[in-house]
């Protein structure tokens, strides 16, 4: 969001909900609805009831709706399109991690080293992909997705071809690296798109939609791995991985509309040269012949600070230590980094308990997939119903597609009501994956446990990614880069540690220790349940602050020059 959004509608607000009409867009104003103050008041004495505390006064919500307040001008068939385009594009990053799980035994021999240091290409590979997304989601966020899209697919193809050609383990462990730091900022961009043009009151749903690229791609990707490995050997995983890309990246590059709001606000501004691409030409002609004009100050305001800058990871710092998005976000790592010890450990674990080859331990992520499949979509939707049944609860409507003062919203509660049992039960069925491998039972027995493993560690952060955008809606893809710094370096240690406490402790009660470590932290949300309006509302005022300190500092400047 531009400043001089954040100047008229604060960061706390809220979306609204729901899909802009089909139809052809026009500039004749809608009649303004109003809402009586009564709900309100009803909504301020539940809001405490609720929170168990006192909240500050709620503040009427604003309903007016006028020609230009659309949130986005996509319609709901283009904003599908779009998300699903951009989720399409994010499956490079867990795909370039998972698609080499099943050979990492054969690259080992192959190159003479031992498992553990195989195992260091994956911690670092995790690493960068925590640390990459802080310069792409800043760049981001002022420079518009498209050119960060360009930059990833170079870096991400340039380091695809160096590994299909090297053959010994200093240079795999140094472009693996490269190769994380092109893909890994396709996820946060992805998220971006998502803040770009959905509102909190139906994100769950489109989240899911963001995130089936990211969650079939740990379930297909180790089985064309394993194929791969089997049959034409590991160099060949990185030779498909070029030619895969090729195929998303050149036609989104070229048709993909440019969403970030700090460069066409709603869709209604024309992008920068460099942000432009086919879809935006055409829709800005169509446009422009239907009579349809857009806000000169705006675009002049927008063109003003459109320029490319060295990226800033501070921004990505900030969120970090914020108390309530820390809480967040170390939830988040743990269980992604439980998630990723499940998935480090199966190659060695599978192979020493039911000696599978590559093709078979390849299979054994299919279950987890299919889980974290049935996971996104389920849990969107329950996720929906939440935000409604709470502004129902409220007295405050729903509206479509619009931006709502609800600073007192208890948006906290009401996804985390959602996060906070997946998380328990998540932790319990790693327990038992761990202690099923650790007796060796009968292969039903693992397969679903990682199925149920799967759908419950991916509802638990899930939610927690929604959440991440709704208390930060002016930076998204900041917010989704902090995310992924952090789950990442935890998953990077658990990933790390897992084969050396298996040794130590054996199987079950490795898994144990992580899990507890987890579950152990799980309560952190309860408080955030509680101390996440005030929270919230101190940022808000912070930002607010250090908003109007820049601006009084620009207005100075300006009049000095004058």
């Amino acid at each position: 969001m531009h400043d001089s959004d954040n100047a008229q509608r604060p960061n706390a607000y809220i979306d609204g909900i729901v899909p802009p009409a089909e139809g052809p867009m026009t500039d004749e104003k809608p009649k303004q609805r109003v809402e009586s103050a009564a709900p309100q008041q009803n909504a301020t004495a539940n809001l405490e009831h609720g929170l168990g505390g006192e909240q500050p006064p709620e503040q009427p919500v604003q309903i007016g709706v006028s020609a230009g307040d659309e949130y986005s001008v996509l319609t709901t068939t283009q904003k599908k399109c779009v998300v699903l385009t951009a989720s399409l594009a994010s499956v490079f990053s867990p795909m370039a991690t998972s698609i080499y799980y099943p050979s990492l035994d054969t690259i080992a021999k192959d190159l003479n080293v031992s498992n553990a240091k195989i195992n260091i290409t994956i911690t670092l590979f995790l690493v960068i992909q925590g640390i990459a997304p802080s310069f792409v989601a800043d760049l981001a966020d002022k420079t518009g997705r498209r050119p960060m899209y360009i930059v990833c697919y170079i870096i991400f193809t340039a380091a695809n071809i160096g590994l299909a050609l090297q053959n010994s383990y200093v240079p795999l462990l140094i472009l693996r690296m490269i190769q994380s730091s092109g893909s890994s900022g396709t996820v946060a961009l992805a998220n971006g798109v998502v803040g770009d043009i959905i509102t909190s009151a139906e994100r769950g749903t489109y989240i899911a939609f963001a995130s089936v690229g990211g969650i079939l791609a740990p379930t297909i990707a180790p089985v064309i791995g394993g194929l791969l490995g089997q049959y034409a050997g590991w160099h060949f995983i990185f030779w498909f991985l070029v030619i895969f890309s090729a195929a998303v990246f050149i036609p989104l590059i070229l048709f993909l509309p440019e969403t970030c709001r700090n460069v066409v606000d709603n869709g209604t501004i024309p992008a920068p040269l460099l942000s432009r691409n086919i879809t935006d030409t055409i829709r800005h002609r169509r446009r422009n012949k239907a009579g349809l004009t857009f806000n000169e100050a705006k675009n002049a305001e927008l063109s003003k600070n459109y320029r490319w800058r060295a990226p800033n990871p501070l921004s990505t710092l900030k969120v970090i230590l914020d108390p309530e998005s820390a809480c967040i976000l170390v939830t988040t790592g743990l269980g992604l980094g439980c998630f990723y010890a499940v998935s480090t450990g199966a190659s060695d674990v599978f192979t020493k308990v039911y000696g599978f080859n590559q093709l078979k331990i390849s299979l054994m992520f299919v279950p987890v997939g299919i889980g974290s499949l049935i996971s996104v979509f389920t849990t969107g939707k329950i996720v929906d119903w939440n935000y409604r049944r709470h502004a129902k609860k409220l007295g405050i409507p729903v509206v479509k597609n619009r931006r709502q003062d609800l600073t007192n919203f208890p948006i906290e509660k009401a996804r985390l009501q959602i996060a906070f049992p997946f998380a328990f039960i998540a932790g319990a069925f790693v327990i038992a994956y761990g202690w099923i491998m650790a007796q060796k039972l009968t292969l039903a027995a693992p397969i679903i446990a990682l199925f149920l493993t799967g759908y419950s560690l991916t509802s638990s952060f899930q939610v927690l990614n929604i959440l991440m955008v709704d208390i930060h809606p002016s930076k998204p893809s900041v917010a989704t880069a902090a995310n992924n710094f952090v789950r990442c370096e935890i998953g990077a240690v658990f990933s790390a540690i897992i084969l050396p406490l298996t040794d130590a402790v054996g199987i079950g009660w490795a898994y144990t220790i992580l899990a507890l470590i987890f579950m152990v932290f799980n309560p952190v949300l309860l408080v955030i349940m509680r101390q996440g309006p005030k929270w919230r509302k101190e940022r808000k005022e912070k930002e607010d602050r250090a908003s109007a300190a820049k601006k009084d500092k620009a207005d100075r400047l300006g009049e000095r020059r004058a």
